[in-house]
């Protein structure tokens, strides 16, 4: 990697763990557009790396919210079942989908998340 490269890596990705961190998620809407635009992934490996991107920053700003007292353990214990069935589900389907498809579902999940912020 070249040193140019390298501080656009980083800047780019304390961007996305700011996002992640600040929001409690979200950073994988910025790492998307980021790894497709300037550094030229499809779609299927822009989401895959996104995902891959996202773990360690999830488990830091987890840590810091369970020092903070922030996390409820009842809705945690339910939702980590859903969030792991549901995850496994969407990389099996992302393997069988086509990028142009996976683009258009991930716009329209953006839009309406989008929209409804604004109501």
């Amino acid at each position: 990697m070249k040193k140019k490269e390298f501080w656009i890596s980083s800047g780019f990705g304390a961007l996305i763990g700011f996002i992640n961190g600040f929001f409690g998620g979200g950073g994988g809407m910025i790492a998307v557009p980021v790894l497709e635009n300037f550094f030229g992934f499809d779609q299927k490996n822009s989401h895959a790396t996104s995902i891959a991107v996202i773990l360690p920053i999830t488990l830091a700003s987890a840590i810091i919210y369970l020092v903070g007292g922030k996390i409820d353990w009842a809705i945690l214990g339910v939702c980590t079942a859903g969030v792991c069935g549901g995850g496994l589900l969407g990389a099996m389907l992302l393997k069988k989908t086509q990028n142009k498809t996976v683009g258009y579902v991930f716009c329209a999940v953006m839009l309406v998340a989008g929209v409804r912020m604004l109501f």
